[in-house]
């Protein structure tokens, strides 16, 4: 059973086998932590990690998981600050395994264990909230490299 939702303003990309998605209003860095994170692919920090979606992407849900696509109108493309818009490979959709929220108000230095968690469509997945200011990259590797579910070591 495929459940479809409309397109969300996100951006995610795929390191190893999961994706992750990172949400946040316009100009909170959406953009740039999926560059960085493809960055630290290429730098051997993080596996392979290659572009899904930048700006919109689909999420749907298929056998009790949650993938994610880009919008077909901006697949291959992502905004480089400074050199606008440019081509990059990326994959057509991976499987959700983290969701990163930029600008959250719910972000605290020692966060209860439930605003860690979120439900999208019914899927409960693991969340990083990134406080205003604060850098998302060092919280995102931190979590790729010390969840379970990831382990990239």
């Amino acid at each position: 059973m495929t459940n479809e939702a409309a397109s969300i303003h996100a951006s995610a990309v795929q390191v190893g086998e999961l994706a992750v998605l990172i949400r946040g209003p316009s100009g909170s860095g959406k953009s740039r932590l999926a560059f960085d994170l493809m960055l630290a692919g290429r730098a051997g920090q993080l596996p392979p990690t290659v572009l899904v979606g930048d700006d919109r992407v689909h999420l749907a849900t298929r056998g009790g998981e949650m993938w994610v696509s880009p919008a077909p109108a901006l697949a291959g493309l992502i905004e480089i600050r400074g050199l606008g818009i440019r081509a990059c490979d990326h994959v057509s959709e991976a499987k959700l395994g983290l969701v990163v929220d930029l600008m959250a108000e719910d972000a605290a230095r020692l966060p209860n264990a439930e605003s860690l968690r979120i439900h999208l469509n019914g899927i409960k997945l693991p969340r990083i909230p990134v406080g205003p200011g604060f850098p998302p990259l060092p919280l995102v590797v931190a979590a790729l490299i010390t969840t379970p579910t990831f382990m990239f070591r």
